[in-house]
């Protein structure tokens, strides 16, 4: 078995024991909680470092491993500091199985060459602010998706065995416009560095590519779900939808070009 398949392997059995925790039924955080979280964060954070030790990849399977550790790395600060949002386990974990399962599907996947004519500060800082935004809307999403599924629920007066691991709606309500305003802030930084990444490299400040325009647009539909939140009070399903929707359009930003550029047309 070669040895880049044993390291992913293992990277996604980590994250296999934190899956399982909300079978426990387990009211509130224990060590046994944090024990199976930092595992599943420690896992694909050591495969993506192991990874980009040497230079960054701009591959399919190396970019779903840095979205599945960073989203980690955020879930475990994110639920340390809110009280809710450990509840989010039940649906977070098994998306990021699935993330990782695609990246060991698809490790052999070729990447493309970085631009050369770069300052590497300058790129770095893109990336940081590329993938802390595409974690941080992750995770956004995943409570967008909680709230959809408790409405229902509380619409049907049939709460269901999930319904009842996840967070009440207001909670995730709360920490989806918190993630939002903490993605738009990042996403901002992640466009305004790409500029300049653009304009060091060929001289102007945007390419015109499908990842430019998805990733321009999420910028402005999340823009407008927070004016719409904050002066019409607009939430609940409405609102997560239009999380989701910016979510989709991120993914088509991000691993979405890559899967098309990297598979469908290698």
């Amino acid at each position: 078995m070669p040895s880049s398949l044993l390291f992913s392997l293992s990277a996604l059995a980590a994250l296999v024991p934190a899956s399982l925790l909300p079978l426990r039924g387990k009211e509130g955080p224990d060590p046994v909680f944090w024990a199976a979280i930092l595992v599943a964060a420690a896992g694909p954070g050591l495969w993506a470092f192991v990874q980009l030790s040497e230079a960054w990849r701009t591959d399919l399977s190396s970019a779903l491993w840095v979205t599945v550790s960073a989203s980690m790395v955020l879930f475990v600060g994110l639920a340390a500091m809110a009280r809710q949002a450990w509840r989010l386990t039940v649906l977070l974990l098994p998306y990021l199985i699935l993330l990782a399962v695609v990246a060991t599907m698809w490790q052999q996947a070729p990447g493309r060459p970085l631009p050369e004519a770069v300052p590497i500060a300058w790129l770095q800082a893109h990336i940081v602010a590329s993938v802390a935004t595409y974690g941080l809307l992750t995770i956004a999403a995943v409570a967008g998706l909680a709230v959809l599924l408790q409405e229902r629920a509380l619409r049907a007066k049939r709460p269901t065995g999930l319904t009842r691991l996840l967070p009440p709606v207001a909670d995730s309500e709360r920490l989806q416009v918190r993630l939002l305003i903490a993605s738009e802030i990042v996403l901002g930084l992640g466009l305004l560095t790409g500029m300049a990444t653009q304009y060091l490299s060929s001289g102007g400040l945007l390419a015109f590519n499908h990842k430019t325009l998805f990733s321009v647009l999420t910028f402005v539909l999340i823009a407008a779900l927070l004016a719409a939140h904050y002066r019409t009070g607009v939430r609940g399903r409405r609102a997560a939808r239009l999380v989701l929707l910016a979510y989709l359009l991120l993914t088509l930003a991000y691993p979405g070009v890559k899967f098309v550029t990297d598979v469908l047309l290698a």
